[in-house]
């Protein structure tokens, strides 16, 4: 496994290594000593898998609020993702900063997103599947999101690339950053 550490370093990808032959191919997708080596050092408690049926379907910027932060590892099961981390860590130097990646079912990169981060996917293909590792359940109390097109944040999503893009009521509604709930230290 390669880990790299983005533009915000708390964001990292990891790449694992794959074996690859006549048959297929194997990887490890999560081995807890070599993540604890590279300080993602958090016990996953649940895993989620998501199917996005329309490329340009665009979910977030989604968190939990403390006790309930989640820290998250994301993949591409099938298809492929721009995937956004937005350090919402009021006293971080990087505060209001994102980071994207394109995740594929392809490249097997997977992302690293700590507590103190909103999350977001835009599909890039048709009947995309993720697989995501939480640290935290979830819990509907302490759910919020930020609009996806909040001009403080200005991620840049490739939407050129895809046309109409497809969310839900709740992303729709979303509050901006400058007036949602931030606990994070």
């Amino acid at each position: 496994m390669i880990f790299k550490r983005l533009e915000i370093p708390d964001v990292i990808i990891i790449e694992p290594t794959v074996f690859e032959d006549e048959r297929g191919y194997f990887f490890e997708s999560y081995q807890q000593e070599k993540f604890k080596e590279m300080g993602i050092n958090v016990d996953f408690v649940q895993d989620n898998q998501s199917l996005s049926v329309k490329a340009g379907t665009l979910r977030g910027l989604h968190y939990q609020v403390n006790p309930k932060a989640q820290a998250k590892i994301v993949r591409v099961i099938t298809g492929a993702i721009f995937d956004v981390a937005v350090d919402i860590r009021k006293n971080s130097p990087t505060f209001k900063k994102w980071v994207g990646v394109i995740l594929t079912s392809e490249n097997k990169r997977q992302i690293f997103i700590p507590k103190g981060f909103a999350h977001g996917i835009c599909t890039l293909t048709p009947n995309t599947e993720i697989l995501y590792k939480i640290d935290e359940f979830y819990s509907k109390e302490h759910e919020r999101s930020i609009r996806w097109n909040d001009p403080d944040i200005n991620v840049k999503w490739p939407l050129e690339d895809i046309g109409e893009i497809t969310l839900s009521e709740k992303d729709k509604n979303a509050l901006f950053l400058k007036n949602v709930e931030i606990n994070f230290v």
